[in-house]
């Protein structure tokens, strides 16, 4: 959801701006939304180099400063709390969780990264033995 919301408010920016292809970079901006605090980043690098050559400096500006706030809004404020209340994942773990299946399984991990954590937070939480790994990654 907050990846369609993330989609959404950069199609309107984009179409109210008067940028090229704002579909693409719409459903580019949903698609990256699912890597965890650095999709949103990834995302708006070949917009801003876009409304570089359209617009020119100011304007590019303009959009990297729209989606610099769209990314502290959605994704540093609302989603974690989201996150931390239904997934019951810190912040931190999130982060960590998203380096380390990167790391193991690349570009995919770090789009995997949450449910993959969490597949292992079901699954620490399942036996007696393993409970106090699952309670590491939040409760």
């Amino acid at each position: 959801a907050f990846s369609a919301i993330t989609g959404g408010c950069v199609y309107i920016f984009l179409v109210f701006m008067g940028l090229d292809f704002p579909v693409l970079w719409a459903l580019l901006a949903f698609l990256l939304n699912f890597v965890p605090n650095i999709g949103s980043i990834l995302a708006a690098i070949p917009v801003v180099l876009l409304s570089v050559v359209q617009f020119g400096f100011g304007a590019s500006l303009g959009t990297a400063i729209f989606y610099l706030s769209i990314n502290t809004i959605i994704g540093s404020i609302i989603e974690p709390r989201f996150m931390g209340k239904d997934l019951g994942l810190s912040p931190l773990v999130v982060f960590l969780s998203l380096v380390f299946w990167g790391w193991i399984l690349g570009p995919v991990g770090m789009l995997l990264s949450v449910p993959l954590t969490m597949v292992m937070k079901i699954a620490f939480e399942s036996y007696s033995d393993t409970r106090w790994i699952a309670i590491m990654l939040g409760n």
